[in-house]
């Protein structure tokens, strides 16, 4: 479409403790029978961190699907079949109402049933087992495990990396879980990336221009899901505006002046994140598997 091109966004974040996170995950892989990395269902393949593959290799996988609630249902199965084809195990979950999280500790079981089995022949069948969670910065993960182990167990908050160093939660008698600092890696592969991990909380809002962002997203919502557009405000879909005309005709809908005749495009970018944040857009997933 005419005119409808996404904006160059800059986004770049090295976090000082990033390094010191990945090294702890490196020197306690070796103490866990498994590995679980928690995604954000609403974007799986930039809330994967490319680095897990390379520090989990040859440990038993399972990807967890978190605020499946916030995502589209059907694409959300699709990731699911995407993963379990990579032999991952998976789990759809909404930590924060508790949906799904009660299947964890069967699947987990499920996942290491081999060394179960071995433990039993060995006479260790009262061994119990260890499992890493993994995840980036505000994804849920503390929530996710708190819910699990059924207590406040983890520290939990809505700004990235709060969770510091390592802890390990017991979850029942034959169960364990290590819980590690949120990691990011230090740069982003491409803009996309950096721009679904902006979108969705990932990455503090003060290293990017929030209506730069808010603009593309505008683009992105009217390729994807042109009805939330039109039901949310009342945008026509199959028009050829720019992300910020987007958002100038959403802020004219809302009645956001700043003065006669010019609209705030500022606010209308901060109601637009908070609303999707909110789930006031519908159950809406930004990535489709490949």
């Amino acid at each position: 479409m005419a005119g409808s091109s996404y904006e160059k966004l800059n986004i770049q974040w090295f976090p000082g403790h990033m390094t010191k996170a990945r090294r702890m995950i490196e020197e306690n892989i070796r103490l866990v029978d498994a590995v679980c990395e928690i995604l954000d269902a609403r974007i799986p393949r930039s809330s994967r961190n490319p680095d897990i593959d390379r520090l989990a290799a040859g440990k038993p996988r399972m990807v967890i699907l978190n605020r499946c609630d916030l995502a589209d249902p059907a694409v959300t199965k699709q990731w699911a079949e995407y993963f379990r084809a990579r032999g991952l195990a998976v789990l759809e979950t909404d930590a924060r109402s508790g949906r799904g999280v009660n299947a964890f500790p069967a699947a987990v079981r499920a996942l290491l049933a081999d060394k179960l089995a071995e433990y039993e022949r060995k006479g260790q069948s009262g061994r119990g087992l260890r499992v890493m969670v993994l995840g980036i910065p505000n994804v849920g993960k503390s929530t996710f495990i708190n819910k699990v182990a059924g207590r406040r167990a983890a520290a939990a908050g809505d700004k990235p990396g709060v969770t510091r160093g390592r802890q390990w939660i017991s979850i029942d008698a034959s169960l364990d879980l290590l819980d590690t600092p949120g990691i990011l890696w230090p740069k982003f592969d491409s803009q996309e990336v950096g721009e679904m991990l902006a979108v969705t909380n990932a990455i503090k809002s003060d290293v990017f221009d929030r209506e730069t962002l808010a603009a593309n997203f505008m683009l992105r919502l009217r390729e994807m899901y042109p009805e939330a557009l039109a039901e949310r405000y009342g945008i026509d879909p199959t028009g050829e505006e720019n992300g910020f005309e987007l958002l100038e005709q959403a802020a004219k809908r809302r009645g956001f002046l700043v003065s006669k005749g010019e609209y705030d495009i500022e606010r209308m970018a901060h109601t637009l994140l908070d609303e999707y944040h909110g789930g006031k857009l519908g159950r809406l997933s930004l990535e489709r598997p490949e």
